[in-house]
């Protein structure tokens, strides 16, 4: 069993491995070396040493011996270890780099990293190494929607225009509903977030129903009109437009922005819009909902409110729904379009032309 160590340390070794220690600049590495040496000149024993630094008996040990073959000097550099594995090839890295680009092998839809490991004859880590620098993610994916509505660029111009310059003595609004919004009970209660730990809930629930939210946005102050009903029919969404004609004060004309769901266009909501002059509807272009502003409310509802609420039955659900448009409407601010059309329709131009 090793004994313990003798360390001699003079007044100049004394005076530099305290200044070491002293110094809020020095590296923490220079400061437990300098500390060891120090407490073994002041003769505690090895477990006293361990137990005031923190390090290993065999830590010790070898700044004891350091110390002791090449002085304070010999604290203050790391032995030179042996070089590591060489960098890959610049052809490896190039193939690493272009087989994820390509036609994946027999029946896979993309590399993984360990397909590209295999073959480019290197690990996995390195993959991941070359790939990360690269911003490479074969893993991941996005998806995309190009309108292809001949009039994209007439009925975008529109809405833009709508959203950046509203007409004076008028309402713009931006309605659509949501529909089949699930009132689901959890079978099980959940947990609680606490520090270390995310919230809990079961993957089952019990289905108690369904509503659908018809909501219109008010993109002059940010308030929104929002109605619960059974289903999403042309009948439901004339009442809906019964319900913002009696919000809107009377003499407005009122500017409605709205998809090109059918019910939007049905006969008799045609009708009532003719029975009603002062609205004049705008659809946006198909399959561009995103120009709809009334989906950025439905999907902070839906983030904030109803994917993580427990609803014990319709009811409870249109009353929380209900509760959420109040509390929205207290600190409602305008909304804000910053994308002029020409700058939208240009990065619309650059992407693939869908097929009919």
């Amino acid at each position: 069993m090793r004994t313990g160590i003798i360390v001699d340390v003079n007044a100049a070794d004394r005076a530099r491995l305290e200044g070491i220690v002293a110094a809020r600049n020095s590296p923490q590495k220079h400061v437990w070396r300098a500390r060891i040496v120090l407490l073994t000149a002041d003769g505690l024993g090895t477990n006293e040493i361990m137990r005031r630094t923190g390090k290993s008996k065999t830590c010790l040990w070898r700044w004891q011996e350091r110390f002791m073959h090449e002085g304070v000097d010999g604290l203050l550099r790391d032995k030179t270890r042996k070089p590591g594995k060489k960098p890959l090839p610049a052809a490896t890295v190039a193939k690493i780099l272009a087989l994820p680009c390509g036609k994946p092998p027999r029946q896979a839809t993309h590399w993984t990293g360990r397909m590209v490991a295999k073959a480019a004859g290197v690990g996995l880590r390195a993959v991941q190494r070359i790939w990360q620098v690269n911003r490479l993610q074969p893993h991941r994916v996005r998806t995309f929607k190009t309108s292809n509505d001949p009039a994209f660029a007439e009925k975008a111009e529109d809405v833009v225009g709508l959203y950046m310059n509203p007409p004076i003595h008028a309402v713009v609004v931006s309605i659509d509903e949501k529909s089949q919004i699930q009132a689901l009970d959890r079978t099980q209660p959940g947990l609680p977030m606490k520090p270390g730990k995310c919230g809990t809930m079961t993957h089952d629930y019990k289905r108690n129903g369904t509503t659908t939210l018809f909501a219109a946005l008010n993109i002059l102050d940010g308030t929104v009109v929002g109605r619960c009903m059974p289903s999403h029919t042309h009948k439901e969404f004339i009442t809906f437009l019964n319900a913002v004609e009696r919000a809107v004060r009377p003499g407005k004309i009122i500017h409605a922005i709205a998809d090109n769901y059918a019910t939007h266009k049905h006969p008799k909501v045609k009708r009532w819009l003719a029975d009603h002059p002062r609205w004049v509807f705008h659809f946006t272009p198909t399959s561009a909902s995103w120009l709809n502003a009334v989906e950025g409310f439905f999907s902070s509802i839906t983030r904030t409110r109803i994917r993580r609420g427990i609803f014990k039955s319709v009811a409870d659900l249109e009353d929380a729904i209900r509760r959420y448009i109040r509390e929205h409407n207290q600190s409602s601010k305008p909304f804000i379009w910053t994308k002029p059309a020409d700058t939208i329709l240009a990065k619309i131009n650059r992407l693939p032309v869908p097929s009919e």
